[in-house]
């Protein structure tokens, strides 16, 4: 059975170094642990690393977190689903929200359970995922204040992570800008501008981001220690808290050209022969993993970076041992870094061990 572990020691590291980093700059920050899908285990250690606010896209993860701390404070991030408030309100003590009519639900809700759920009000600044127009913001917010039992605890945005904008300055001050205009007008204190996620660490450390901005939500930079301006691993922090291991489960000297009729596979991919190829074997060794499991090759890295993909179905996972020099046998582990969406994907694999180590 393939198995993945997160490193107890990188993930302190890269907690303690980010810390660091948003006191330094005197900005706050929480942990996003939607990567761990709700892992009892895991989400106990990383828990027992710090005070911040915790966040999550899952009620179910929420629903966990509260079972293991229940003063734990935590925020949820995405707008919220009509049929979810009840445990919304229930399980987050803070909220994503773009839509006046969900608040109204949400106030009801709050009311029937004798609570103050607070809010984060999401506004737009290009990504085109949630949040509501700028120049809707005076209007939606003064409504706001009708609401019982509804408490705005900030406003908020989103970049990077549907379209791809990537944030700068500019967008950060337009933000800054939307609370100093609320506070301005409405005579109200506006605890949290969260300005987004870990695509703005770089800009943090090159020191452009504006005074207003006091708060952020990491969870990628935080489980990978990444630059995602640059992709690369920022220095000091940690690259390898989580590890997939897959076992060999056959070893051959195979032909490197299929031979018979081709069509599509089950992935809608059609093999393209390269006419060097023909009359040429390889070693190709089959792993006990598939796409069931890891969703794309591309988001998985052989640690052995002499290992190379040559294909996968949904169970299992077919690699090109000829050019590694270590002498892999049937039985031997593989193992391999992640991206994001991978580490998600396999965490999300109930057919996947997972280890603290």
């Amino acid at each position: 059975m393939a198995f993945i572990t997160l490193n107890k020691k990188s993930l302190a590291h890269n907690y303690s170094f980010l810390q660091s980093l948003f006191k330094r700059h005197d900005k706050e920050w929480a942990p996003v642990l939607k990567m761990l899908c709700g892992n009892k285990t895991f989400l106990e250690y990383v828990l027992s690393l710090g005070d911040e606010q915790v966040c999550d896209a899952r009620l179910t993860n929420l629903k966990k977190i509260k079972a293991i701390n229940p003063n734990k404070e935590t925020i949820y991030i995405k707008p919220p689903a009509k049929r979810s408030l009840a445990n919304v309100v229930k399980y987050a003590d803070v909220s994503f929200n773009t839509e006046l009519t969900t608040m109204k639900w949400l106030s009801l809700e709050a009311v029937k359970q004798e609570k103050v759920h607070r809010i984060i009000i999401m506004i737009e600044l290009g990504d085109l995922r949630e949040g509501i127009m700028g120049e809707y913001l005076m209007e939606f917010y003064k409504k706001i204040f009708e609401l019982p039992n509804i408490q705005v605890a900030g406003i908020g945005a989103n970049l990077n992570c549907l379209s791809g904008v990537m944030p700068s300055k500019d967008k950060l001050i337009q933000l800054s800008l939307y609370e100093q205009l609320i506070e301005a007008k409405f005579g109200k204190k506006i605890d949290y501008v969260s300005g987004g996620s870990s695509v703005m660490i770089p800009l943090l450390m090159k020191k452009q981001i504006p005074k207003g901005v006091n708060h952020f939500r990491i969870g990628e930079t935080l489980f990978f220690g990444v630059d995602l301006f640059t992709n690369k691993t920022i220095p000091k922090m940690k690259n390898d808290i989580f590890l997939l291991y897959a076992e060999i489960i056959e070893i051959t000297e195979k032909p490197i050209v299929p031979y018979g009729y081709l069509e599509e596979n089950p992935s809608g991919e059609t093999l393209e022969i390269d006419p060097e190829d023909y009359g040429k074997n390889h070693s190709r060794g089959i792993l006990d993993i598939g796409l069931l499991d890891i969703s794309k090759t591309e988001f998985i890295m052989p640690v052995d970076e002499n290992i190379s993909f040559i294909g996968a179905s949904s169970d299992m996972l077919v690699v090109d041992l000829s050019k590694t020099t270590k002498k892999y046998k049937v039985g031997d582990l593989v193992s391999f870094k992640m991206k994001y969406m991978g580490a998600l994907r396999i965490m999300n694999s109930e057919y996947i061990e997972k280890k603290l180590v």
